[in-house]
C-alpha cells in the first residue's frame, strides 16, 4: 500500500505560478528524481514557506500525496546558496544548472548520483571563481551519469554533445555563455 505521505531533500529546478496564491514546484529530489508539487498559498505575504521555495534552493520537505500534484506541507532550508544569489555570473550559472537537469531527466526516475552531482556543482559555484570551466565539467559530468557519454572519454564540444542528446537549445545557455566568457 502507498504512504499518504513522504519525505525527502531536494532541489528547486523551477517555479511557476498557479491560481492567485499557490505555485506549482518542478523539484529534483534525493530519493524520488524529478518531481512536481503544488504549494499552496506561498504567494501570500503570511506565508511561512515562501523564502524557502526559490529556483536552486536545496532542502528538506515532506509531501503529502493528492489527485493530480502533490502538495506540499512542510519545508525546511538546508542551504540557499547566498552566495550563488549575490552574483549574476554565479546565479546564471546555477539557473543554467537546473534548466539542464530539468531538460535532461525525466519526472519520477530517481537517479541519486544526479542529486548528488548537481549539490556538489552548486557547492563549487558558491566558491569557485573561473566559472567556465566548472559549466564544461558538469555537462561532461551529468552526460557521463546519465549514460550519454562514456566514462572517462574527452568530450571536445560538451555544448554540442547536450543540445544534441536534448534535442533544442536551452533558455538560459546564452545567458549563462556570455556571463562566463
Amino acid at each position: 500500500m502507498i504512504s499518504r505521505s513522504y519525505s525527502d531533500e531536494g532541489l528547486v529546478l523551477a517555479r511557476r505560478n498557479y491560481g492567485e496564491a499557490d505555485r506549482i514546484l518542478s523539484l529534483y529530489t534525493q530519493n524520488h528524481g524529478r518531481i512536481s508539487v503544488i504549494a499552496k498559498g506561498i504567494r501570500r505575504l503570511s506565508s511561512k514557506k515562501r523564502g524557502h521555495l526559490e529556483v536552486f534552493s536545496h532542502f528538506k520537505f515532506q509531501v503529502a500525496r493528492g489527485r493530480n500534484l502533490d502538495i506540499l506541507t512542510e519545508a525546511e532550508i538546508i542551504n540557499n546558496f547566498s552566495g550563488v544569489r549575490k552574483s549574476l555570473a554565479k546565479a546564471s550559472l546555477a539557473f543554467y544548472f537546473m534548466e539542464v537537469i530539468g531538460r535532461t531527466t525525466r519526472e519520477g526516475e530517481p537517479h541519486r548520483e544526479v542529486f548528488d552531482l548537481i549539490l556538489k556543482y552548486l557547492q563549487e559555484t558558491n566558491r569557485q571563481k573561473n566559472l567556465k570551466t566548472i559549466r564544461l565539467d558538469f555537462i561532461l559530468k551529468l552526460l557521463t551519469v546519465l549514460g550519454f557519454w562514456p566514462q572517462g572519454k574527452k568530450l571536445l564540444n560538451p555544448d554540442a554533445k547536450l543540445e544534441e542528446v536534448i534535442e533544442r537549445s536551452l533558455s538560459s545557455e546564452r545567458v549563462g555563455k556570455k556571463m562566463l566568457q
